[in-house]
Order: C-alpha cells, then structure tokens, then sequence
C-alpha cells in the first residue's frame, strides 16, 4: 500500500504524508472566535479536521491535535459591550456552547484547547522576538509585521506582494509602512480590555495567536495545519510570514483546507436569511445524519446544504442500521450450517470492501468514495 496522500495548499499537490515523527502526527486546526454559536459552514471544517484525525488513529498513529479558540478581537469586543458583559465572561458562555455542539456533532475532544487570553506571556514574548529580529516595527502603541522583510511572502496564496496588494481587501492605515503590513499589537482604545506590554497596553493581533499556540504546544515545525479556504489569506499566509521569520524553520508541512458550504446553491449569509447555527440543525436531524451528509462530499468539493440532501443522507443511514440489525437477527436464529456456495463467494470478498475503504481514504481523506464502499458493502 502505497501510504496516505494529502493534497498541499502550499505546493497544490497530492504528497505522500511523511510524519516529523514517526507514528505520531501534529495538527493544529484553527478553532472559533467564541462570541456566537457556531454556523453549520463551520461544523462542516470541523467535522472535516476530526475525520482526518480520526483516520490516522484509526491507521495507528498517535495524534496530538490542537484546537484554539479566538477570545478576544473585535467582535469579542462588540459582542460583549453589547450584552453588557466582559470578554472573558462572553469567552466563557460560547466556549461551553461550542463543546456541547462538539460533542453532539461527535467530534472527538482536542488534546488542547488554547484560549489567546490565556497565553498572552508567550504572545508578547513571541511578538517581541520579531521585533527584535528587526521583523515588526511600532507606531504610537501598534506593532506591525513588516512583510517586505520577510522573503516567501504570499507562498500559501500563491500570490505575489504586487497581486495581493492589488487584490487585498485591507485596513488603510497611513501609519503602516506598507498596505500589506498587519497588526501583531494593537494599542489599548477606549473601553477595550488591555495587557500590559513593552509596547504600552494592548491586545494581540488575530494572526499572531495561532502562530505562538501551535509553536507552544507542538513545536517550531508541525506536521499538519488546517482550516477553512477562506483562512488561506491572509491567516494562514500571516501564520508562515510570523513563525518562520522568528524560528528561521519551515512552519507546517502540508496545509489541509477544507472548501466551503453553500445553501440551496448559494453562499451562506444573514442577508440572504440562509444562515443556519449547528444547534439549530441539531434540532432538525439526527448529529449522525449530518455528519453523514457532510461527509458524503470531499472535504475539498464545495457541498451544497438542502433538505432534500440530507433526507438522503437519513436513509442512507437507516440502511446501514437495518444492515446491521440484520445481521444480528440472522447471528441468532441462524443454524451452525456451513456458508453454502453463493454465501461463501460474498463472505470471500467482504475484505475487498475494505480495501476499498482505506484506499479512497489514503487519497487525500476521500470520504465520498469511502462511503461508496460501505453502500456497496450493506448492499
């Protein structure tokens, strides 16, 4: 067999996965800004990541698997003064929220879950680190990366610094040196919780979080870093630029991105009124019946989300369970007569399905094909 194959943002090629160590794999996925319930777009990356867990352990492999969660940023900030409440207490009531829909989802528990709020020592050390090494520059409180300095800028995007500006949708600022420059400090503004700093009273840019989490809790180098296509820039792009100007080390190995999740055909969005929460789904299905419809497209393959789809998925589901209740009935009340012809050729084969199974999921986690070979299996 020929090993499992992940398809690589960052090279956009299938490569066979080489793990730093072997039997063990680690993978960072990034989590969610906890100031609302999660939408069913961001189960199904969730979902996606845990599948990929899953398998490998299931292969053998020992997985350290980290997943943040984003406590504190501008919608954080909103949220919370909206509600009258503090950010760490809005971090607290949607961070419980999102492990109780984990959890009917069935996604298996993260070795760790960083918060941002809880390792800002280490997020000023690494800020300070770039700073040092001449990479960040600081103008009246606010730190900024400098990305002229920085060599491989736009590798994950496959974009040069002239296209990504042309392209970027970003905060003018005249302060910065140059447009493409992003926040790794933010001074203290009125009303906003703030960490004491080199720099005076701050808080962390969004993009320095997940690059100083997963160097903490699994090395300058990790095997896997996931999340959704739209975290491809400038994100992820900002991640490499930061970890590998500080460690002079290649950050991540294979880039996963899962691709995204449309409504009846159309992106999701509150205008459109198309937005659905995960719990609101839970209330309409069965976790294992979504999980089953998200899983039925390639977690690379926009999936279109309707009702008709998953009514699908529910029978499908209901023909594995009567498959297996069969085949209980039949354990049963059968005699302990030998497999006759007909029987022995099935039973000859059942390996094949397997086979099968593993194989599709050894290119590049291809659920779709995978669960084709369970039909064929109750079938």
């Amino acid at each position: 067999r020929m090993g499992i194959r992940i398809y690589n943002t960052l090279t956009r090629s299938k490569e066979e996965f080489v793990p730093l160590v072997p039997g063990e794999v680690s993978m960072y996925v990034c989590g969610p800004t906890v100031y609302n319930y999660i939408h069913i777009g961001n189960a199904r990356t969730f979902m996606s990541f845990d599948t990929v867990r899953r398998y490998f352990e299931y292969r053998g492999y020992r997985v350290r698997y980290v997943q943040n969660f984003t406590d504190i940023d501008d919608k954080m900030i909103r949220r919370a003064n909206e509600e009258g409440v503090s950010v760490r207490k809005l971090g607290d009531r949607f961070i419980a929220e999102y492990l109780r829909d984990a959890d009917a989802l069935g996604l298996e528990s993260a070795t760790a879950n960083p918060r941002a709020t809880e390792m800002m020592g280490d997020i000023i050390d690494f800020i300070k680190a770039l700073y040092d090494k001449g990479y960040a520059y600081d103008v009246d409180g606010d730190v900024y990366f400098d990305t002229s300095k920085f060599n491989g800028y736009g590798k994950l995007s496959h974009q040069s610094i002239d296209d990504l500006e042309a392209g970027a949708r970003i905060e003018v600022d005249e302060r910065k040196r140059s447009p493409m420059d992003f926040a790794l400090w933010k001074g203290q503004k009125e009303g906003e919780p703030a960490w004491d700093s080199p720099w005076g009273e701050g808080r962390p840019g969004w993009h320095i979080e997940c690059s100083t989490m997963a160097s903490k809790l699994l090395g300058d180098t990790i095997d896997i870093h996931a999340g959704g296509a739209d975290l491809i820039f400038p994100h992820h792009e900002n991640e490499i630029a930061q970890s590998e100007a500080k460690t002079g080390k290649p950050f991540v190995n294979y880039w996963m991105h899962g691709a995204y999740l449309n409504i009846n055909n159309q992106k999701m969005s509150k205008s459109l009124n198309n937005f659905y929460t995960a719990r609101e789904v839970l209330q309409m299905y069965d976790p294992e019946v979504i999980r089953l419809f998200m899983l039925s497209a390639h977690y690379r393959s926009p999936l279109n989300f309707s009702i008709e789809l998953i009514d699908q998925a529910k029978s499908g589901l209901e023909r594995f369970y009567n498959s297996i209740a069969n085949l209980e009935h039949l354990e049963k009340s059968a005699d302990d007569r030998e497999l006759e012809g007909g029987e022995d050729t099935i039973y000859s084969r059942f390996d094949s399905y397997r086979d099968k199974f593993i194989e599709s999921m050894d290119d590049d986690f291809n659920t779709a094909d995978a669960i084709s070979a369970i039909y064929d299996l109750v079938r």
